[in-house]
């Protein structure tokens, strides 16, 4: 029987929106946390390999100083998916990588963010994969919007 599949294409026109109306550094702590969420996924499979994280330090560096240097983040961005490549195989460590990849990337471009949490998603769904994963995605699905929810408010005050 073939596995069930996860498709990153999200269709939620009023989180795109959201998106859209966001301060990229919102966005980037959104992103940062998602990934964080899944990373154990990666670290406890490959606890050697220090790429993933290093995507996420970056980016909480940029989170805490602002200071952008396309170099470092392209770096550490592609660092992270060769990561997920070398993987080969469809897993959560795999996704958990690409999370990090793609959140870094969000201090470039702040749909990236988007990326991050359906990787995050796509980490879940691939771990729970013999247990009800859409249950466990639609769990964590829910708390990615609600702390969406939160530092939305938090960038409005």
């Amino acid at each position: 029987m073939p596995q069930p599949k996860f498709s990153l294409i999200e269709k939620d026109p009023q989180l795109r929106s959201l998106i859209q109306e966001s301060d990229k550094k919102t966005l980037a702590i959104w992103a940062l946390t998602c990934a964080e969420r899944v990373l154990p996924y990666f670290t406890e499979s490959f606890p050697k390999d220090p790429r993933p994280q290093q995507a996420l330090d970056a980016l909480q560096y940029w989170i805490d100083t602002g200071k952008f240097s396309m170099k470092v983040i392209r770096t550490a961005a592609l660092a992270a998916h060769a990561a997920a490549r070398e993987i080969g195989e469809d897993s959560p460590a795999q996704s958990a990588a690409r999370s990090a990849g793609q959140a870094v990337s969000t201090t470039h471009v702040k749909e990236h963010a988007l990326a991050a949490a359906n990787y995050a998603l796509q980490a879940i769904f691939r771990a729970n994969i013999s247990n009800n994963p859409s249950e466990a995605v639609s769990a964590e699905k829910d708390r990615q919007l609600q702390l969406f929810d939160s530092l939305q408010k938090i960038e409005r005050s």
